[in-house]
């Protein structure tokens, strides 16, 4: 009798362990084929539920199935900028205000853009500022201050991307030194156009699509570059079998809290869950996608103090017209969203994303 008891005993460890087993297995993690990294530039928890209040209660945004916090400190300051907060979530290190792809000692540190071209995967860039703002610099330059934005745009050059969709022409062609750096970029097989009626034509191959002379409009006199423009990017992007990272930024969300202007905030806000839409819309029609959106700081100590969902009314107040030092959201969808959920620094973007790649650092 103890003899079978004993038996019977070890057959539920064994049993136990195997199942355990299986469930972790079942719980891992799948690898990522493609990546959407959308930024809404100076959006915190407050910006979005002002869209969604404007929206009469409802946004793209909630499909999201994971959700968390990210930390935004600076190497060298409480609240960051867009260099140092960019730079954090592209390269995956804390580095001082206004430097671009460089370390807190200034030596460069390659970004994840720069990780997925390495492997094999196709990349991009589209974002509604100049290609040489602060945050798509931090994913393509490495310069000691965002300042340099002439030398940024010789990165582009020195970067293997494959689709830009934004503005910053002149910083490409009327520049200080006399350069035509666009006709560099056509020496490179690059495609390049001046309308996002241009861009959406081309269907394959390389793109640099210039969209205005510096930094386009604010919505709604800019149209709907965000959402078509990630989609002329996907519909390149995805032609590579090995997969893609694509960055998309809401870059005036910022700006229109630097502002204090509430109904340019809520544009802004509107504009980019439109552009998540397109994404949440491919990651769910294309296994193996994850979708990440979060910010790199918060801008205007936004408050809301009153408000009708219903209406679709609600009255913001600003405490500054810089950034804060609050933690921003974090918003996932798709494959391998699980690990975007808690509390999390700004540099461990970069960590989670090549390891669901599969791409080591």
């Amino acid at each position: 009798m103890k003899r079978f008891i004993t038996l019977a005993f070890a057959a539920i460890v064994l049993f136990s362990q195997y199942a355990d087993g299986q469930s972790k297995k079942g719980a891992a993690s799948p690898q990522v084929k493609n990546v959407i990294l959308m930024i809404g530039d100076g959006m915190g928890v407050s910006q979005m539920y002002a869209g969604l209040t404007a929206n009469k209660g409802s946004l793209n945004i909630e499909r999201c199935t994971h959700t968390g916090f990210s930390k935004t400190y600076s190497a060298d300051n409480y609240v960051t900028d867009s260099g140092a907060g960019g730079t954090a979530i592209a390269c995956g290190v804390k580095t001082n205000n206004g430097a671009i792809g460089v370390d807190a000692e200034g030596k460069p540190v390659k970004s994840m853009l720069e990780y997925a071209a390495q492997n094999g995967l196709s990349t991009g860039i589209v974002v509604s500022c100049d290609a040489t703002h602060a945050t798509p610099a931090s994913f393509i330059a490495h310069r000691a201050n965002r300042s340099m934005e002439e030398d940024i745009a010789l990165d582009y050059l020195e970067t293997d991307f494959t689709v830009f969709i934004g503005g910053g022409r002149k910083r490409f062609e009327e520049r200080s030194d006399k350069t035509n750096l666009t006709e560099k970029l056509k020496a490179k097989d690059y495609q390049v156009t001046y309308t996002l009626d241009e861009a959406k034509k081309v269907k394959s191959g390389k793109l640099m699509a210039f969209v205005a002379d510096k930094h386009p409009a604010a919505y709604p006199e800019r149209g709907e570059l965000l959402p078509e423009g990630l989609a002329t990017a996907l519909n390149i992007l995805k032609r590579n079998d090995k997969g893609f990272f694509l960055m998309v930024e809401g870059s005036q969300i910022d700006w229109a809290c630097h502002d204090n202007n509430q109904k340019a905030l809520e544009n802004e806000i509107l504009d980019f869950d439109r552009t998540i839409k397109v994404a949440f819309d491919f990651a769910a029609k294309n296994p193996g996608t994850l979708v990440v959106i979060t910010a790199d700081h918060e801008t205007g100590g936004v408050a809301l103090n009153k408000g009708n969902m219903a209406k679709g009314e609600l009255t913001a107040a600003f405490t500054t017209k810089g950034h804060t030092g609050v933690m921003v959201p974090i918003f996932a969808f798709g494959a391998g969203a699980e690990k975007f959920t808690g509390i999390q620094e700004n540099t461990d973007f970069l960590r989670k994303i090549l390891e669901l790649y599969g791409i080591n650092k």
